[in-house]
């Protein structure tokens, strides 16, 4: 999961761009970086680490340009380093960088492919360096010297023709403009906005409403399933439907955890969906288990306290903030192996004694993934003086890899993966444990845009929506992402000493 931004504006942009990443931070902490067009050249800074620690003053002087695009990383395969950092860029034809949020099904099609017909070199095995030069090869096709929206759009469209997958992207052409597209089940999001002022209207593409909001841009909705926009160098926003038969089928997991509960995704305000799905949850334990005694309800933070107050609300529950939560320490999910996985879980969160000694506890997170993370905690809360520790996940059990995106780790690795629900219960040490059914999960999110076709909820079903992944493929995956291939990886830089690929700085 990553965060993409692209803006066309009348001034230089790279600041607004800076803005706009740190508010999707929470997309990926791997690596950033900014790319900007001005005088028919590129401005480039990408690197390892927060927005923050990226970006220092010189290098946002360096950065010039009224046409720009931003990248915060989280990475889908377990793979890090400078050279992963985006945007990628090549110099033909005339000159492009592009940002990417997802991940190709068949990039190693496409990638023997660009070899053998295309007769393009890849420097990475990032699939987004792939999807770069997929569209960089389309446009070339065409053989013009200027292109035109329409000669973008055909672009798109071939590009929509050739890969598979969830994927969202943002691209700049060096004095053209920006282009945004997305896939044609809506996988992956986004949206795009006009801010106007006494020059003129500025247009913003970017992966979730609320970095529009922080810099004074109006949503005009989701760029739509196999939809293209391109923003060109004179600031005017052409749209175009790029494929025959688009669906919205986006990813249902955004709305239990990855997206910011101020965002609108589809037309679905992700706020009230975690609402719905506390609710959902609250009648699902009122149907079970309605001679089971709570003295509280007690969230995870953070991204499972609406789900938390509004289950405690439909109870008649007290709600209480019973863990305080360190704000530096990144997101355990996205923390790369199981032990540094266990230590953050210590340093990131501390327990209130006072919300626990002696009652008997329902505590609530979005989702359980691992089990290494809810275990701890369910110690820390039996540390803290509590009777009996129940547990509640506002989403099914995750029994399957995601391919879309998400670095869901291997399904040897799942924690529900084999396993029945009280197995899962005795393995993270709950008295109790509850999981959302996956049809009141789906409910809690088309209730918020009923023309939604429906969603991707493969890490619950195993159902993979763009029908291309079959048993071999996800043997693959799980050779790429469990633990133990990431740490080896890791290792294996870390000997070598060395940075494999291009890296830009300015």
């Amino acid at each position: 999961m990553c965060g993409l931004v692209g803006i066309v504006a009348k001034t230089d942009i790279a600041p607004d761009i800076y803005d706009a990443l740190t508010v999707l931070q929470h997309r990926g902490q791997d690596a950033a970086g900014i790319v900007t067009c001005m005088g028919g050249k590129f401005s480039l800074r990408k690197s390892e680490g927060l927005v923050r620690d990226v970006f220092r003053q010189h290098h946002m002087q360096r950065l010039q340009g009224s046409m720009g695009i931003g990248h915060v990383r989280y990475p889908t395969a377990g793979s890090s380093g400078p050279a992963l950092a985006q945007p990628f860029y090549v110099n033909s034809p005339y000159g492009i960088a592009l940002a990417h949020n997802g991940n190709l099904t068949n990039s190693e099609q496409l990638t023997r492919e660009l070899f053998q017909d295309d007769l393009r070199h890849l420097n990475t095995d990032s699939d987004s360096e792939v999807l770069l030069n997929i569209f960089a090869h389309e446009l070339q096709t065409l053989g013009k010297l200027s292109p035109a929206a329409d000669d973008i759009f055909k672009a798109v469209e071939a590009v929509h023709k050739r890969c598979r997958g969830g994927y969202a992207a943002v691209g700049l052409l060096v004095n053209h403009g920006v282009v945004g597209f997305r896939d044609p089940m809506g996988i992956r999001p986004l949206v795009v906005g006009e801010r106007e002022n006494d020059q003129g209207k500025e247009y913003m593409i970017a992966s979730e409403s609320v970095a529009l909001d922080v810099l004074g841009y109006t949503l005009l909705g989701d760029v739509a399933p196999g939809e293209a926009i391109f923003i060109d160098n004179a600031g005017i926003l052409h749209r175009r439907q790029c494929v025959e038969h688009p669906q919205l089928r986006p990813c249902i997991f955004e709305h239990v955890y990855f997206a910011r509960p101020d965002s609108l995704m589809d037309g679905i305000s992700v706020y009230k969906t975690r609402m719905r799905q506390g609710e959902a949850l609250a009648r699902k334990i009122r149907k079970v288990r309605p001679e089971l005694n709570i003295d509280v309800i007690i969230p995870i933070p953070d991204t499972s306290r609406i789900a938390a107050q509004s289950m405690a609300s439909e109870l008649g529950i007290k709600f209480r903030e019973g863990f305080m939560k360190n704000r530096y320490i990144g997101r355990t999910f996205i923390m790369p192996g199981q032990s540094q996985r266990k230590k953050s879980v210590r340093q990131k969160l501390n327990p209130v004694p006072l919300e626990f000694a002696g009652k008997d506890v329902m505590l609530v997170d979005d989702s359980i993934v691992r089990g290494t993370t809810c275990r701890q905690i369910i110690e820390m809360a039996r540390e803290a003086g509590a009777r009996n520790v129940y547990f509640a996940s506002a989403a099914p059990p995750v029994r399957f890899p995601n391919v879309y995106g998400i670095d869901m780790p291997s399904a040897t690795e799942l924690i529900a993966h084999g396993h029945s629900v009280d197995e899962v219960r005795e393995l993270i040490g709950a008295d109790w444990l509850v999981y959302q059914d996956l049809d009141d999960l789906v409910r809690s999110s088309l209730e918020g845009n009923p023309d939604a076709q429906g969603f991707d909820c493969s890490v619950f079903n195993g159902e993979y929506i763009t029908g291309d992944v079959d048993q071999n493929y996800l043997d693959r995956v799980e050779s790429l992402r469990n633990d133990e291939a990431q740490t080896e990886r890791r290792a294996a830089l870390q000997e070598d000493g060395a940075v494999v690929g291009l890296h830009n700085d300015v």
